[in-house]
Order: C-alpha cells, then sequence, then structure tokens
C-alpha cells in the first residue's frame, strides 16, 4: 500500500467516520469492507454504518455524558453525527433514528467522496502502510487470529443481545397507549401496561422458556447495556419492574396511574411501521420470543418483523495495546477504532473513529523519511473533552480491570474546584468540554 494511502478495514460507523474524517483532510482512503458478500451473523445488507442493535443513539440531553459525545462529534464535523441528526425518528429526551435511511445516508456521502475508494473485499491480514482497523465487535475469524497473532494476546470477548422489531400494525392500540415518560417528549413511545397477575404470568413464563445454548467453552458474560432480558430477571422478580419495564412517570389514560409494569416500544423508521421492545434484548428461541412476547397486553397478536438474537462481540484490552492516538503500541500507523478498541455504544464507537481518522489523517500529513511522528502532541484529544475521556479509559485504566464502557461523567478527570450540586457540576464539565473541543478543533484546522 502506498504510504500516503489509509487503509481502514470495516465499514461500520467508526470506519466509515474515520474515512469522512481523513477525507476531509485531504488524506485518499481505501474502506474495506467484507459486506455484502460475506454478513456477519448480525448484518443484513452491504450498507455502510448499518446498526444491528437498536436503533437508539441515547440521550440527546448535552448535559448527559453521552449526549455531551454528540455535541463534540458536531463540532467535529461528523458524518455520523449530520446522518442521524437528518434521519432521525420521535424517541422522547433519546435520539433515535430511521435505521435504513441512516446508513444509506452515510452509505451515499462515502460513495460521492471522490477520495475515498470502497473496496468490497475481505482482508485477512493487515496490509502495509497506514491503516484503521475498524473491524468491530464482529470481527471475522481470521481477522481476529491476525490480530492476535499481533498482540500475543487473547481476545476478551462479551456477548451482545438484540431485541425483537414489530409491525405496528399488530399493535392493539385498544390497550397501549402513546405516553412518554413524564410527559417528556410527548407520546412518542408506545406502552403495554401490565398489573400485578400479568407481570407475573409473563415473569414465569420468561425464566421457564427455552434459550439459545451458549458454546461451553465461551462463557455467558453481557455487557450490561444489552444484557438479554431473561438474564435480567434472573436477578429477581422485580428487577425487569426496576429496569426496561420501569412503570415510572408513565401514566396510564384509563387509571390516571402508573401501571404495575409497562414495555415501551419506540419507533424505528421514519413512518412509524415498525417499533422496537424497549430492553427487550434476548436470547430466547424464536417461537418462544413469539410465545411469551405476545403474552405482553397490547401485543397478543404481535406480527415480528426480526426476532430477537445474542452475538458475540470481540474487542483487545486498548491499555495493554494503545497509545493516545489510538495506535497500536510497537507498530506505529496501525490504529483501532470503534467497538474493536473496548468502547461499547454506537456513538462511542464512531468517536473513536473520528479520532483515529483525525490522527491518522495528521500522522500520514507529517510522515517523512524516518516515517511516522510521533511527538504530535496536538493530535491528542483533551482528556477533558467526552472523547478524550474516552480515550483515557482505553489507554490509563489498570489493564487487569479493564472493561468496555459507555461514556460516563465519571471518566473525566476532576474541576478544578470541587462542586457538591451534581447539575452544576455537570453544568461545569460540559462547558470545560465544550470550550476545550473548541480549542482542540482550532489547533487541528490550523
Amino acid at each position: 500500500m502506498q504510504q500516503d494511502v489509509l487503509s481502514i478495514i470495516g465499514g461500520g460507523l467508526a470506519g466509515s467516520e474515520a474515512a469522512w474524517q481523513a477525507s476531509r483532510r485531504g488524506v485518499s482512503v481505501r474502506l474495506f469492507e467484507m459486506r455484502p458478500d460475506k454478513l456477519t451473523p448480525a448484518h443484513r445488507t452491504g450498507k455502510l454504518a448499518e446498526l444491528v442493535c437498536s436503533n437508539s443513539l441515547r440521550s440527546a440531553d448535552v448535559h448527559n455524558a453521552v449526549g455531551l459525545l454528540k455535541e463534540e462529534m458536531r463540532l467535529m464535523g461528523s458524518l455520523v453525527m449530520e446522518a442521524a441528526d437528518r434521519t432521525s425518528v420521535p424517541a422522547g429526551s433519546a435520539l433515535a433514528v430511521d435505521r435504513e435511511a441512516f446508513s444509506e445516508y452515510i452509505t451515499a456521502r462515502i460513495e460521492a467522496e471522490p477520495l475515498i475508494r470502497i473496496v468490497r473485499e475481505e482482508l485477512t491480514e493487515i496490509p502495509d502502510g497506514p491503516v484503521i482497523l475498524a473491524t468491530g465487535p464482529l470481527t471475522s475469524d481470521a481477522m481476529a487470529d491476525t490480530l492476535g497473532r499481533m498482540t500475543g494476546s487473547e481476545h476478551l470477548h462479551f456477548y451482545d443481545a438484540i431485541a425483537p422489531i414489530v409491525d405496528a400494525e399488530s399493535i392493539d392500540m385498544e390497550v397501549a397507549f402513546r405516553a412518554s415518560r413524564y410527559g417528556k417528549g410527548g407520546d412518542d413511545y408506545i406502552n403495554c401496561p401490565m398489573d400485578k397477575e400479568q407481570y407475573d404470568g409473563f415473569y414465569d413464563a420468561l425464566m421457564l422458556a427455552d434459550k439459545v445454548p451458549v458454546r461451553q467453552f465461551e462463557s455467558m458474560r453481557c455487557f450490561e447495556g444489552c444484557m438479554p432480558i431473561e438474564t435480567m430477571a434472573e436477578r429477581g422478580r422485580d428487577t425487569l419492574r426496576h429496569g426496561p419495564m420501569k412503570p415510572v412517570g408513565i401514566d396510564d389514560p384509563r387509571t390516571g396511574r402508573w401501571p404495575y409494569a409497562v414495555v415501551q416500544l419506540r419507533m424505528e423508521d421514519a413512518e412509524g411501521s415498525a417499533y422496537n421492545i424497549v430492553g427487550f434484548q434476548t436470547r430466547l428461541k424464536w417461537p418462544e420470543q413469539a410465545r411469551v412476547f405476545r403474552m405482553i397486553p397490547g401485543l397478543e397478536r404481535a406480527r415480528f418483523i426480526r426476532y430477537g438474537s445474542l452475538h458475540r462481540n470481540t474487542f483487545i484490552n486498548g491499555p495493554m495495546f494503545l497509545n493516545k492516538t489510538l495506535q497500536l503500541k510497537g507498530r506505529p500507523g496501525l490504529f483501532v477504532a470503534g467497538q474493536l478498541s473496548g468502547v461499547e455504544g454506537y456513538v462511542e464507537s464512531a468517536a473513536m473513529g473520528l479520532v483515529a481518522g483525525i490522527n491518522a489523517a495528521l500522522l500520514i500529513k507529517h510522515a517523512g523519511e524516518q516515517g511516522f511522528d510521533l511527538s504530535l502532541q496536538h493530535i491528542e484529544a483533551p482528556e477533558t473533552t467526552a472523547h478524550g475521556a474516552l480515550v483515557r479509559h482505553l489507554t490509563d485504566t489498570e489493564p487487569s480491570r479493564f472493561q468496555p464502557t459507555n461514556v460516563i461523567f465519571s471518566l473525566f478527570p476532576p474541576l478544578p474546584e470541587a462542586i457538591r450540586h451534581k447539575d452544576k457540576r455537570r453544568e461545569e464539565l460540559v462547558k470545560r468540554a465544550l470550550r476545550d473541543i473548541e480549542e482542540w478543533k482550532r489547533r487541528l484546522d490550523g
């Protein structure tokens, strides 16, 4: 590969964002994507940035850590955020997208960019020259073996589950009702209320339902945010009532009171033709999903457009292998981005693609006869920003305690002066982050 051409392996959220950021800085990109010729266990199409789990990018509030991360990405010219804002669907205080329109938008923008060439080919080895590895949590076995040989360490694995999607016309709106928690967002969600008897019957059926077995040689370890609902239920009868089936803040218009439990459904597409069962990631066998989930009031005749499923995610132990620019230690010019680097979540994955794309482009532009200049400290995202806080987690955490994480305020360095009031403290963290991301952007563009 030419030294002035950046190879990006993987056309998911991280790879697409990395390609966009590099091309914005005048770098030619080859974006390798094996789909549609070879699909993963969860993907269905060959479109770039296909969303395989929820269609939600979580909170839109800038005073929430992931909301702040989104705003930083917008300031940095993120393609993923541009697509999300253009294809959003109602979701209360969250940012959710029409998943088909979202991936189509990103694919079209990438295809139209003259500095990016999409190569529909599976790579099993990492090519020479500058490379961003963004193969995601469903990295192929061949590429995982290659990365394993390079790091000299086994990968860590955890399981990720996706929730079922139902046809909107099959939801009984004589039983279900529209509302958002505490009225935030109006009537963006469809709610299926349960009384105690209905909840107990559902819980008992869920606990006894047949599940897809996990291979004996792999431990059943799930990221908390995508834990199968039946695994969560094993923690106790009331766990679901304090989790995805929490009724707090949802008034049933027929009674004027909160139900005993509630199942929420979130719009999947702009037309409102399909709804995702919120928090119902599952590894139940498909016939069992149909049987048990039709016990939910309002879903007795539900038509399932997609059943839930379980798949394995792969990530590396970032603190052992990555430096602050997301380059692999010992191999300058090889970056690891997205969930493979050890972050969790759509937005976080795209954000690490943004960081890797910027870093790779700047290193290519500053490369000389001695190779890549590792002294360019200005390419490191400030730790006071959401981007920098994530990089800090990937590089500074004690390796034996490293686990994938979403962006949270506890990852940020403390403020110079302690502020006891939580909301005020968050306001100051956000102000500092937005100020520092703007300054970082000015230095990068200068």
